[in-house]
């Protein structure tokens, strides 16, 4: 296989996996619920292939078990599995962030901020989608920022986008809070104070950590036998999706697609 078809394989079964991430969380797919890698790949007009990747991802965050002769069902993580990755993201980007600090432009600064309004008025919208989307693009342009390759590289395994989503569709966490918190990380990097910076990053995470732990029921509800038939509403958006995908541009999230489609972006 070349190098383009498997960085085209990777980036669409990205999309596959943040669109199965909104059906799981939006209750498509309940609890107990399995999930078919042939009715997917169907519905969602690709091969099985990025469908089995997507589910190996999932499984690793959590969201997702597969056992042999029955395949994959969704599962509801405790908290305790997705607090973990809060400790193990503070570390990896306070070092981010003293590494990008002394590389750090205005421009750079004006990007960071930029995606904070994004936030904030997602927020105000009730746009799930796009407040996480703009979130984990304001983390990863940090850890870009940074200029090493590794930290970036086992920064993703950690699947920011996919808990950040789950930390903001959490019942009763307050999304306006979550965007504004970004604001003291930004201050720091604006006046380019790498001890400031560290510290703000860890209590950033430490009070996302108290959020999400707060308002998430580890208690799992009864198996349901599939998913959920019928239209879904968009996130922030009065329009319905049956059934939608996403398009991921370079490893990051992205947009609704047309139904029944994946876009192949590289």
């Amino acid at each position: 296989m070349t190098r383009t078809a498997l960085i085209s394989r990777s980036v669409l079964s990205d999309q596959v996996k943040d669109h199965l991430l909104q059906a799981i969380l939006d209750g498509r797919y309940p609890p107990g619920a399995r999930i078919v890698e042939t009715r997917v790949a169907r519905d969602l007009g690709t091969s099985q292939a990025p469908v089995r990747e997507a589910l190996r991802d999932l499984e690793a965050l959590g969201v997702v078990e597969t056992t042999a002769f029955r395949g994959a069902r969704v599962r509801r993580p405790s908290s305790a599995e997705l607090l973990e990755a809060f400790v193990i993201r503070a570390e990896l980007e306070s070092l981010a962030a003293r590494l990008a600090i002394p590389r750090l432009t205005d421009d750079d600064v004006a990007e960071l901020a930029g995606y904070i309004r994004v936030m904030q008025a997602a927020a105000t919208s009730d746009d799930t989608y796009e407040e996480a989307t703009a979130d984990a693009a304001f983390h990863g342009r940090i850890v870009e920022l940074a200029g090493n390759e590794t930290l970036e590289r086992v920064w993703r395994t950690l699947e920011p986008f996919s808990r950040t989503y789950i930390t903001i569709v959490a019942p009763g966490a307050d999304r306006l809070q979550i965007a504004d918190e970004h604001e003291p990380v930004l201050e720091a990097l604006r006046q380019r104070d790498t001890a400031l910076a560290v510290t703000v990053l860890h209590q950033h995470f430490a009070n996302a950590a108290a959020m999400l732990g707060s308002h998430w029921e580890d208690d799992e509800p009864a198996a349901d036998p599939g998913p959920r038939k019928g239209r879904v509403r968009t996130h922030g958006s009065a329009g319905t999706i049956e059934p939608a995908a996403v398009t991921a541009v370079a490893g990051r999230p992205g947009r609704i697609a047309e139904p029944g489609t994946l876009e192949r972006t590289i």
